[in-house]
């Protein structure tokens, strides 16, 4: 049975399903699907918690929304009987022309993102990758005292083994913080390359032959350098060079790279670029990242995060609603006790 709990870092359970609201940025973009239609739309799936991109979905965020929104979006969670799971944050460095934020700058707007977060009752915030180890320890002495979790987010083309990340865990290590930790994108395990994206960049004139060949040099696991080498010297058009430049940017990543950090991990973020009818995702081998995570005991919520519609919308009529149904009924699957 899922429960609406967060579990503090550290406590072993099952893990919980959500969905993020940015799964459907094409319809909310295009006006098809309403702020309260994205709930829905998340709640019909079985997810017990929500997470957001908060300035896509609230107006004026991080300032903190009106009492009548507020009212509002808890009546929306009662209603779907959902939970506000996380909220994901930016910093805008240079908002003014000419000018790149200090940290102090930095930190004020990491504060206001923190009240945001609390207002609306999220207990996580989805830290930018960018955010320094610096910022984040000056933050986190604030998020402490609005009992809010930092969760820094691990995205391809990084890992949690990436120097970027050690830096972040030898704060984590070092204060001893309970409000700070991973939040990886399931995008770094992409055993094959995203087909969807593949088949975009050939309608955009790239060479069918020289894609054929990165996908196979990527699911044989081939470093990406050599690939990248390779074709330079099939071609010299960028195109063809993004292609093979898309097996760096899409790397795989054993699952087990995951078990040293596991009671680090306070959120994750379930990346679909293409969920089949078998409710399997094309690129990235699910079934073996959940039995990592719950052989070694992670007990947060994985949120569905559906991205392939950038890459489908020349040619299809984009469903994200469906999409974001089949992720769900997959992970629902791969999590029954």
């Amino acid at each position: 049975m899922e429960s609406n709990v967060i579990p503090p870092l550290g406590v072993r359970g099952l893990i919980q399903r959500a969905v993020s609201l940015y799964s459907y940025q094409e319809e909310y973009f295009l006006k098809k699907m309403s702020l309260e239609d994205c709930i829905a739309a998340a709640a019909a799936t079985g997810a017990t918690g929500i997470e957001i991109v908060g300035e896509q979905s609230v107006p004026g965020c991080p300032k903190i929304p009106s009492e009548a929104f507020i009212e509002q979006w808890f009546g929306w969670m009662d209603k779907y009987k959902v939970t506000p799971v996380a909220h994901d944050m930016f910093l805008d460095y240079n908002k003014k022309k000419g000018h790149y934020w200090s940290d102090e700058e930095a930190v004020a707007s990491f504060k206001k993102d923190i009240l945001f977060a609390k207002a609306l009752g999220f207990k996580i915030i989805r830290v930018i990758v960018n955010t320094t180890p610096q910022i984040i320890e000056k933050v986190l002495p604030f998020a402490e005292d609005h009992d809010i979790k930092l969760g820094i987010e691990v995205h391809a083309p990084w890992n949690i083994n990436s120097a970027w990340m050690l830096r972040h865990w030898e704060v984590m290590e070092r204060t001893g913080t309970k409000h700070f930790g991973f939040i990886p994108d399931m995008g770094g395990f992409t055993q094959r390359l995203p087909r969807v994206q593949v088949e975009r960049m050939i309608r955009n004139g790239a060479d069918p032959e020289i894609a054929k060949y990165v996908c196979e040099q990527h699911e044989k696991g081939v470093m990406a350098e050599y690939t990248v080498y390779e074709v330079s010297k099939m071609s010299n058009r960028r195109i063809d060079m993004a292609v093979a430049e898309l097996s760096r940017h899409t790397p795989f990543v054993n699952p087990l790279s995951l078990v040293p950090h596991i009671d680090r991990i306070i959120h994750i973020h379930g990346k679909c670029l293409e969920m089949l009818e078998d409710y399997t995702e094309y690129s990235i081998p699910y079934n073996e990242v959940v039995a990592v995570l719950q052989k070694h005991g992670y007990n947060g919520y994985i949120a569905t995060e559906y991205e392939g519609n950038r890459h489908i919308q020349d040619i299809y009529e984009v469903d994200s609603v469906e999409q974001v149904r089949r992720h769900q009924e997959m992970l629902k699957r791969l999590i029954a006790p």
